[in-house]
Protein backbone atom coordinates (compact mmCIF):
# COMPACT_ATOMS: atom_id res chain seq x y z
CA UNK A 1 0.00 0.00 0.00
CA UNK A 2 1.50 3.29 -1.16
CA UNK A 3 -1.34 5.83 -1.20
CA UNK A 4 -4.13 6.40 1.32
CA UNK A 5 -6.92 8.90 0.60
CA UNK A 6 -9.19 10.28 3.31
CA UNK A 7 -12.27 12.36 2.63
CA UNK A 8 -12.55 15.16 5.19
CA UNK A 9 -15.50 17.46 5.90
CA UNK A 10 -14.70 18.66 9.42
CA UNK A 11 -17.28 16.39 11.07
CA UNK A 12 -16.56 14.19 14.06
CA UNK A 13 -16.71 11.05 11.93
CA UNK A 14 -14.22 12.64 9.51
CA UNK A 15 -11.87 13.29 12.45
CA UNK A 16 -12.03 9.60 13.25
CA UNK A 17 -11.37 8.81 9.59
CA UNK A 18 -8.30 11.08 9.54
CA UNK A 19 -6.92 9.45 12.71
CA UNK A 20 -7.47 6.01 11.21
CA UNK A 21 -5.83 7.12 7.92
CA UNK A 22 -2.79 8.53 9.68
CA UNK A 23 -2.31 5.25 11.56
CA UNK A 24 -2.78 3.25 8.35
CA UNK A 25 -0.32 5.38 6.38
CA UNK A 26 2.28 5.16 9.17
CA UNK A 27 1.86 1.40 9.44
CA UNK A 28 2.45 0.85 5.72
CA UNK A 29 4.82 3.74 5.05
CA UNK A 30 2.27 5.18 2.62
CA UNK A 31 1.62 8.73 1.46
CA UNK A 32 -1.51 10.34 2.88
CA UNK A 33 -3.90 12.38 0.75
CA UNK A 34 -6.57 14.52 2.42
CA UNK A 35 -9.43 15.61 0.19
CA UNK A 36 -12.06 18.21 1.06
CA UNK A 37 -15.03 18.53 -1.29
CA UNK A 38 -17.01 21.75 -1.52
CA UNK A 39 -20.52 20.45 -2.16
CA UNK A 40 -22.49 22.02 -4.98
CA UNK A 41 -26.22 22.50 -4.44
CA UNK A 42 -28.31 19.61 -5.75
CA UNK A 43 -31.39 21.68 -6.54
CA UNK A 44 -33.14 24.90 -5.84
CA UNK A 45 -31.19 28.08 -6.36
CA UNK A 46 -31.13 30.08 -9.57
CA UNK A 47 -27.83 30.14 -11.44
CA UNK A 48 -26.64 33.47 -9.97
CA UNK A 49 -27.66 32.27 -6.48
CA UNK A 50 -25.81 28.97 -7.03
CA UNK A 51 -22.58 30.86 -7.71
CA UNK A 52 -22.89 32.61 -4.34
CA UNK A 53 -23.71 29.33 -2.59
CA UNK A 54 -20.70 27.57 -4.17
CA UNK A 55 -18.38 30.46 -3.33
CA UNK A 56 -19.59 30.38 0.27
CA UNK A 57 -19.08 26.60 0.41
CA UNK A 58 -15.55 26.91 -1.03
CA UNK A 59 -14.62 29.52 1.62
CA UNK A 60 -15.99 27.23 4.34
CA UNK A 61 -14.03 24.26 2.95
CA UNK A 62 -10.85 26.34 2.77
CA UNK A 63 -11.24 26.93 6.53
CA UNK A 64 -11.75 23.20 7.10
CA UNK A 65 -8.69 22.44 4.99
CA UNK A 66 -6.56 24.99 6.87
CA UNK A 67 -7.63 23.41 10.18
CA UNK A 68 -6.69 19.87 9.13
CA UNK A 69 -3.40 21.11 7.61
CA UNK A 70 -2.41 22.76 10.88
CA UNK A 71 -3.25 19.64 12.89
CA UNK A 72 -1.35 17.31 10.58
CA UNK A 73 1.57 19.65 9.95
CA UNK A 74 3.97 17.77 12.23
CA UNK A 75 3.59 14.39 10.55
CA UNK A 76 6.74 12.79 9.25
CA UNK A 77 5.01 11.02 6.38
CA UNK A 78 4.23 12.67 3.04
CA UNK A 79 0.83 14.43 3.10
CA UNK A 80 -0.98 16.14 0.24
CA UNK A 81 -4.06 18.33 0.77
CA UNK A 82 -6.59 19.11 -1.96
CA UNK A 83 -9.94 20.86 -2.31
CA UNK A 84 -12.33 20.16 -5.18
CA UNK A 85 -15.87 21.32 -5.99
CA UNK A 86 -18.69 18.89 -6.74
CA UNK A 87 -20.72 16.06 -5.26
CA UNK A 88 -18.63 14.46 -2.45
CA UNK A 89 -18.97 10.77 -3.33
CA UNK A 90 -18.35 11.34 -7.02
CA UNK A 91 -15.36 13.62 -6.44
CA UNK A 92 -13.77 11.25 -3.90
CA UNK A 93 -14.07 8.29 -6.30
CA UNK A 94 -12.77 10.32 -9.27
CA UNK A 95 -9.83 11.58 -7.19
CA UNK A 96 -8.99 8.02 -6.09
CA UNK A 97 -9.05 6.86 -9.71
CA UNK A 98 -7.03 9.79 -11.03
CA UNK A 99 -4.30 9.48 -8.39
CA UNK A 100 -4.11 5.67 -8.22
CA UNK A 101 -5.12 5.33 -4.56
CA UNK A 102 -4.61 1.98 -2.84
CA UNK A 103 -6.99 2.62 0.04
CA UNK A 104 -9.80 5.09 0.68
CA UNK A 105 -11.14 6.11 4.10
CA UNK A 106 -14.32 8.06 4.78
CA UNK A 107 -16.37 8.77 7.85
CA UNK A 108 -19.99 7.77 8.31
CA UNK A 109 -22.29 10.32 9.91
CA UNK A 110 -25.18 8.00 10.68
CA UNK A 111 -27.95 9.94 8.95
CA UNK A 112 -31.53 8.92 9.54
CA UNK A 113 -33.13 6.26 7.37
CA UNK A 114 -35.15 8.96 5.58
CA UNK A 115 -31.99 10.98 4.79
CA UNK A 116 -30.28 7.91 3.37
CA UNK A 117 -33.34 7.09 1.26
CA UNK A 118 -33.67 10.65 -0.01
CA UNK A 119 -30.07 11.50 -0.80
CA UNK A 120 -28.09 8.33 -0.11
CA UNK A 121 -24.98 8.40 1.98
CA UNK A 122 -21.56 9.45 0.72
CA UNK A 123 -20.07 6.36 2.36
CA UNK A 124 -22.49 4.03 0.60
CA UNK A 125 -21.84 5.64 -2.78
CA UNK A 126 -18.07 5.53 -2.28
CA UNK A 127 -18.22 1.82 -1.44
CA UNK A 128 -20.25 1.16 -4.57
CA UNK A 129 -17.91 2.90 -7.02
CA UNK A 130 -14.42 3.09 -5.46
CA UNK A 131 -11.55 1.67 -7.50
CA UNK A 132 -9.76 0.43 -4.38
CA UNK A 133 -10.30 -0.90 -0.86
CA UNK A 134 -12.54 1.29 1.32
CA UNK A 135 -12.75 1.66 5.08
CA UNK A 136 -15.77 3.36 6.62
CA UNK A 137 -15.09 4.87 10.04
CA UNK A 138 -18.09 5.43 12.29
CA UNK A 139 -18.49 8.35 14.66
CA UNK A 140 -18.15 6.79 18.11
CA UNK A 141 -19.89 9.75 19.73
CA UNK A 142 -23.06 8.65 17.94
CA UNK A 143 -22.98 5.60 20.20
CA UNK A 144 -23.23 7.72 23.38
CA UNK A 145 -26.40 5.97 24.51
CA UNK A 146 -24.80 2.53 24.36
CA UNK A 147 -21.64 3.75 26.07
CA UNK A 148 -23.63 5.43 28.85
CA UNK A 149 -25.53 2.19 29.48
CA UNK A 150 -22.23 0.34 29.66
CA UNK A 151 -20.88 2.89 32.15
CA UNK A 152 -18.24 4.37 29.83
CA UNK A 153 -17.75 8.06 29.26
CA UNK A 154 -18.08 9.17 25.63
CA UNK A 155 -15.48 11.55 24.22
CA UNK A 156 -16.82 14.77 22.76
CA UNK A 157 -14.07 15.39 20.26
CA UNK A 158 -11.51 13.16 18.64
CA UNK A 159 -7.97 14.47 18.04
CA UNK A 160 -6.74 14.13 14.47
CA UNK A 161 -3.54 12.36 15.43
Amino acid sequence: MNKVLVGYDGSESARHAVSFSVDLAKRYGASLYVLVVARTPDWGALEYERIDVVEHEVRHCEEILAEVKSRLGDLTLPVQFDLVVGQPAKEIVLYAEKHGMDHLVVGHRGHTLFDRWLIGSVARQVIAYAPCAVTIVRDRSADKGMQAKAGHRAETETPLI
